[in-house]
């Protein structure tokens, strides 16, 4: 893989709109609608000086659905699109929320970034690894205020936490887990048939390789296909990714081994239900870790995690230090000394994730994100390289000033994809 992909523009960045102020109205259009999408409406319906301006999905039903929920919430009827290219051709529309499949997360948000838009970027923001840089090159080199849907930086309680944690509170941090067992049932298996009717497939498709449809390649079970998504590492787990990321203090990671496997099904998923990768840092030469676990099953719960859900649910994270340990689920909790005594705690809560977007939209100042697009970048990247390590049985050795793990072609040709035209993620954004 050539170096220079990976590189940010050096480019000259686009002239940025004007500050506005807190009353003016931002324009918003929302993009893929039938999961994530339709929280993005609610979150935006809900503050003040936001016009929900458009909506896109490549399934009619579904877009029909939801223009007439914006209408019950009192709002004006949006403007309707199926392709995204168009769309974003309205140069009345300052920013897109994008909530569509994880393999067209890049390309279009490198679409709306060319095109002068501002981008709110559901997890995750990247389907592979070369992903993961053009789009924060496109960010750059546009000059655009690029947010990643990890909301839990946006908690009020956890920012406390970790401020509490790196002034030392449970002492040197050396070590920290992610936790997503997720109870997730056998998808079975679906035979291909015709594209429905009403669903524009080849939009859907974008980037990935033309297959015969079927359900469990749609709606939502599309995250078990490699093709499209990312197992729940990259679905669930990015949340829990990015925290431990976060709390640690650490970038990229120069060792990685995943195991894992498909357990109890026989259907048609391809990623795995059952996964655990460890993580090895040594920034400034202090060595630390990231162990990660997916399960899709009966699990137990582990440090009060999961205690207050009726169901199996058990996500989180766990941090471990030299005086005690952290809990974190939304908020966090402490545990200090030998005799694991309660330490401070606090509840989540803080400002809508989406409020957080635009007043960073409104000031032109990307540095008021609480999720810039490039710490996701950053945290999705580690999802990738626990796949990679997976689907390959190894252990890899990464080199973040090359972006390459040494050694091994084999794991550095699994960076990208063949892109199906026109649907191309550039070289040079």
């Amino acid at each position: 893989m050539n170096r220079r992909i990976f590189l940010m523009s050096s480019a000259a960045a686009a002239a940025s709109k004007p500050a506005r102020s807190a009353n003016d109205t931002v324009r918003v259009a929302c993009v893929g609608l039938r999961g994530r999408g339709r929280d993005h409406i609610r979150g935006y319906a809900e503050l003040p000086n936001v016009e929900i301006a458009a909506l896109c999905d490549v399934d009619e039903s579904v877009l029909e659905t939801r223009l007439a929920d914006v209408e019950k919430l009192g709002k004006k009827r949006p403007a309707a699109f199926v392709d995204f290219r168009k769309l974003i051709e309205d140069k009345s529309i300052d920013a897109v929320s994008i909530a569509t499949q994880n393999h067209n997360h890049t390309l279009q948000t490198i679409w709306a970034c060319q095109a002068g838009k501002d981008v709110y970027v559901e997890k995750p923001c990247s389907h592979n690894m070369f992903e993961s840089r053009q789009i924060v090159a496109a960010a750059r080199k546009y000059d655009r205020i690029v947010q990643h849907g990890s909301q839990s930086r946006s908690s009020a309680g956890l920012r406390e936490g970790f401020q509490k944690m790196s002034d030392g509170l449970i002492g040197d941090v050396y070590m920290a887990r992610g936790l997503c067992y997720k109870w997730r049932d056998t998808i079975g298996r679906t035979a291909e048939e015709a594209v429905p009717a009403g669903v524009h497939y080849d939009l859907w498709l974008g980037p990935a390789r033309a297959r015969p449809f079927t359900r469990n390649r749609f709606h939502y079970n599309w995250h078990w296909f490699w093709d499209y998504g990312n197992g729940d590492i990259g679905n669930q787990g990015i949340h829990q990714m990015d925290v431990a990321r976060w709390g640690l203090g650490v970038t990229y990671p120069v060792r990685v081994s995943a195991m894992g496997g498909h357990f109890m099904f026989d259907d048609d998923q391809e990623t795995p239900n059952t996964m655990v990768a460890t993580f090895e840092f040594n920034g400034a030469g202090r060595k630390k870790m990231l162990v990660f676990e997916v399960r899709h099953w009966i699990s137990n719960r582990e440090a009060e995690i999961g205690a207050s859900r009726p169901n199996t649910n058990v996500i989180g994270n766990l941090f471990y230090g030299a005086k005690g340990y952290m809990t974190v689920e939304g908020g966090y909790k402490t545990f200090l000394g030998k005799e694991q005594a309660p330490g401070p705690s606090a509840r989540g809560g803080g400002e809508s994730h989406y409020a957080n977007f635009l007043a960073a939209v409104r000031a032109r100042n990307r540095n008021l994100l609480n999720a810039e697009i490039e710490e996701g970048a950053i945290s999705t990247t580690l999802v990738h390289l626990a796949n990679i390590s997976y689907r390959l049985g190894r252990t890899l050795e990464f080199d973040a000033e090359t972006m390459t793990c040494r050694g091994d072609s084999e794991a550095n040709r699994l960076f990208t994809r063949d892109y199906r035209k026109p649907f191309v993620v550039p070289e040079k954004v």
